[in-house]
C-alpha cells in the first residue's frame, strides 16, 4: 500500500512508520513536494487532522493520513490541547513549551493529564478519524532524553514510572496515544 503522511514532524513520521508494515510505502508531504507548512486552522484535534488529510489528498492525490496531537492538562481546562506545538509561541520550541507548562503549573497538586490523538484518513471519497488518548501524570520537572514534545514530563498510568522520553520507541509504541489511534485506523482498514 502506498500513501502519503501529512505530517512534517520527524518524530511522529518516524514513531508511525514504526507502527506500520514494512512492505508499506509511506511518503512524508514534503517527500511530495508539498514544502509549505500545512493547514492547521481549527479549534480541535479533529478538524485540523480532517484539514490537513483533506488538503494533502486533494494536492497530491491517492490516500492521506494526518495525525493532530496534544496534551491536555484537567488543572489548565485541557490546555495546551489543540495549541500543544505552538504553546509557547510559533516557533515550535518543544523545550519552550516544556517550560512554559512548568510555569503554569506551578503550586498546581492536580497534575493528571492525557495525551490525545487524532489521525484522519482520507481517500477520494471520503474522510475517517480514528482516535488514541492515554492518561497520566505531569511531574514537576523533565527527565529523559529521548521523545520529543512533552515526553519528558509525562508519565503515562498504565507504566512503570518511567517518563516517555525513558522509554525506548518500542515502549512508548506499547503504551502511546498515536500506537492507539493507529491500531483503530489498521483494524478499520483490516490489516
Amino acid at each position: 500500500m502506498e500513501w502519503v503522511l501529512a505530517t512534517q514532524n520527524q518524530n511522529k513520521v518516524k514513531e508511525i512508520k514504526a507502527a506500520l508494515p514494512p512492505d508499506w510505502t509511506v511518503r512524508t508531504a514534503i517527500e511530495a513536494g508539498i514544502v509549505e507548512e500545512l493547514p492547521e486552522t481549527g479549534s480541535t484535534l479533529e478538524e485540523n487532522a480532517v484539514q490537513k488529510a483533506t488538503f494533502l489528498q486533494q494536492t497530491v492525490g491517492g490516500m492521506a493520513l494526518s495525525d493532530d496531537s496534544g496534551l491536555e492538562v484537567l488543572a489548565l481546562g485541557g490546555a495546551p490541547g489543540v495549541h500543544s506545538a505552538r504553546y509557547a509561541g510559533p516557533q515550535k520550541d518543544d523545550a519552550d513549551n516544556r517550560r512554559k507548562l512548568l510555569h503554569e503549573l506551578a503550586g498546581v497538586s492536580d497534575r493528571r493529564a492525557r495525551f490525545k490523538t487524532v489521525l484522519a484518513w482520507a481517500t477520494e471519497s471520503e474522510v475517517k478519524t480514528f482516535e488514541g488518548e492515554v492518561w497520566g501524570q505531569i511531574l514537576h520537572e523533565e527527565r529523559g532524553t529521548g521523545g520529543f514534545g512533552y515526553d519528558a514530563l509525562f508519565v503515562p498510568d498504565e507504566g512503570d514510572g518511567r517518563t516517555f522520553a525513558e522509554m525506548s520507541l518500542d515502549e512508548k509504541k506499547a503504551l502511546s496515544h498515536r500506537s492507539r489511534a493507529l491500531a483503530h485506523w489498521r483494524l478499520a482498514l483490516g490489516i
